[in-house]
């Protein structure tokens, strides 16, 4: 699985960024994935449901099939490396994935930033940071990407993955 992950600080922009770019790639003609990574712990599934209550139960995966929508629910307890190789078989018929957050990964990363934030960017402190995005002035060491330009982001996107 080819995938890129976009972070930031909250409020930066992460969410339509990569709508922006799902849109832009998807026009373009390739296949885009996307994963929403959190760190808080949240119950996906819905408490009383039948599909919670087989999980409760014991069941070491759940699906749910319907006319249009189909999901997964599995427990993890294993490592970064070990989730994303169980989502990768999903994501087989993408060009690229899109992860939404995660800056503890080591699969590559570009940020979004803005200054009115207040805050410095990560790129300044972690060297994982492949690239900024940003349309405000930053004092990075990495290449700075205007966020108006959408293809020029884009294509980065795509040279960073190695996505041909």
């Amino acid at each position: 699985m080819k995938r890129i992950h976009i972070v930031g600080r909250k409020n930066s922009g992460k969410t339509t960024l990569i709508v922006d770019l799902v849109e832009h790639l998807t026009a373009r003609g390739l296949q885009v994935g996307t994963i929403k990574h959190t760190h808080h712990h949240h119950e996906l599934d819905t408490p009383g449901k039948d599909s919670h209550r087989h999980r409760e139960a014991g069941s070491a995966v759940v699906g749910i099939l319907s006319p249009g929508m189909t999901a997964v629910f599995q427990p993890t307890h294993h490592g970064e490396a070990s989730r994303y190789a169980m989502m990768s078989p999903l994501f087989a018929a993408c060009d690229l994935v899109l992860v939404e957050g995660d800056l503890q990964t080591k699969a590559p990363k570009v940020e979004v930033w803005r200054s009115a934030l207040s805050n410095p960017p990560i790129a300044a402190e972690d060297s994982s940071v492949a690239a900024v995005i940003t349309d405000d002035a930053a004092s990075v060491c990495v290449p700075l990407w205007k966020r108006s330009e959408i293809a020029v982001i884009a294509n980065g996107i795509l040279q960073t993955a190695n996505v041909n």
